[in-house]
């Protein structure tokens, strides 16, 4: 029987079952009777009574639907790969053949309207199975042809069917499978939007328990690194981003940009901040991170340093955080937490550290902000030259006497010489300090 029905799919065309039902005219190649323009004949009578014959036709379908469910199994097996590698069961696509099958052949019995809802199931729980969208709808449309050319073969075994009664009762076929896809991919996509919600919501609460240190114990962690997509092994780092508004992303669509790079990353919304922890294992993935975020950020951005173990997360947020308060560095909305033993230990006790630095740089706040800003900026440069004058002059672009008196200015004001490596060390703190942690007036 299959290979009956399978000259048309095999290219008989018209020289197959479809031309033997319905013989074309020599000159406009259209169906005989109504369809070449002779009087119509009528699946329903004029009394409502769907013609008998055709009620024949779909009652012996009907009792031959477990063989035709399990033959249109066995070709869409055959036909769509991802059946074919048996991920999918199937009994449970025989059985949803079976049902598709005996509401198909009940319509045109007249037995009622077509009924989706086996389709509708069937859309969830190939979503809920991960079977890809394109793959259910060709199972679909094997399926519908093959109970198409059944039904043609069917035909043939009653006489009394003309070619326009066997197209209008065969178009039944094709109309359900219409309504019948339609059905399908509708609840298949809303399983896929709920499935995706509920991941989400699952994903991020992980990245919230990894984020407050309530994770500890090692198969945990390797299970929520798991279901966040992240690797078990470091390096890991944290970022942090402004959001514009309560609800809004900061970096719209920051995962899907890491992941096109190869770097994978787990993100949360909070009211005022975007949070991820992203992978850092590949070559360098810090300078990758770093370039997509410059490209995504509309506010200020955050990263903590490097840390090996996501036991350590709960750490790497606390050093993301500090880098978004910090003093903004040039025009880059983007900082990264230095990890030196300086800046480690200027907000190892934020509040120890900021009285520290108010008794040391204390003075200079009494000086207009615009002038202080220029001694501090000029110490930090001498600081990072080495102490060399005529090197800080050259990266802030003015005269080494410049330098020299405006350092002279900043050991009046503090009292503490830049001779004196004790008193530079102290500087350097306050510095750091003051870069870190905002000011507590």
């Amino acid at each position: 029987m299959v290979a009956a029905a399978a000259s048309k799919r095999d290219g008989g065309g018209n020289n197959g079952c479809c031309s033997a039902m319905f013989p074309v005219t020599p000159t406009t190649g259209a169906y005989r009777g109504s369809m070449a323009g002779g009087p119509a004949e009528r699946v329903i009578d004029g009394d409502g009574a769907i013609d008998p014959h055709v009620v024949e036709l779909a009652t012996d379908l009907l009792a031959r639907v477990d063989e035709l469910a399990s033959e249109m199994t066995d070709l869409i097996f055959r036909d769509i790969d991802f059946y074919a590698s048996n991920i999918v069961d199937r009994a449970d696509v025989v059985n949803s053949c079976r049902a598709n099958s005996a509401f198909v052949f009940r319509s045109i019995r007249g037995d009622g309207d077509i009924d989706v809802s086996v389709a509708r199931a069937t859309g969830t729980e190939r979503a809920i199975a991960g079977v890809p969208l394109t793959a259910v709808m060709g199972a679909y449309r094997v399926g519908f042809r093959y109970l198409w050319e059944q039904a043609l073969v069917a035909a043939q075994r009653i006489p009394a069917l003309t070619p326009e009664k066997i197209l209008a009762a065969t178009s039944r076929i094709l109309i359900a499978q219409d309504d019948f896809t339609q059905a399908m991919t509708e609840a298949y996509r809303h399983q896929v939007t709920t499935l995706v919600l509920a991941r989400e919501e699952e994903r991020s609460a992980l990245v919230e328990a990894l984020l407050t240190g309530k994770i500890a114990d090692a198969n945990n962690l390797w299970e929520a690194a798991h279901t966040l997509r992240l690797p078990t092994e470091g390096p890991y780092v944290v970022v942090v981003a402004q959001v514009p508004a309560i609800g809004k992303v900061a970096l719209p669509e920051i995962g899907n940009k890491l992941d096109a790079r190869d770097i994978r990353s787990a993100w949360r919304l909070e009211p005022e901040l975007q949070i991820g922890i992203v992978s850092a294992r590949l070559p360098d993935a810090n300078r990758t991170l770093i370039e997509v975020l410059h490209g995504a950020a509309s506010a200020r951005v955050g990263l903590s340093p490097p840390f090996d173990d996501l036991s350590d997360t709960a750490e790497g947020l606390r050093y993301a955080r500090l880098a978004i308060e910090a003093t903004p560095q040039r025009d880059s909305l983007v900082a990264v937490f230095n990890d030196s033993p300086l800046a480690l230990a200027a907000v190892s006790a934020p509040e120890a550290m900021s009285r520290i630095a108010e008794s040391v740089l204390g003075p200079l706040h009494e000086m207009p902000a615009e002038e202080r800003t220029i001694l501090l900026d000029t110490l930090a440069a001498w600081i990072d030259a080495g102490g060399s004058a005529n090197d800080t002059a050259a990266q802030i672009f003015c005269h080494p006497n410049t330098v020299r008196h405006r350092l002279r200015r900043i050991e009046e004001r503090t009292g503490r010489s830049l001779s004196h490596p004790r008193e530079v060390a102290e500087l350097c703190l306050a510095l750091e300090v003051q870069r870190r942690l905002p000011r507590r007036d």
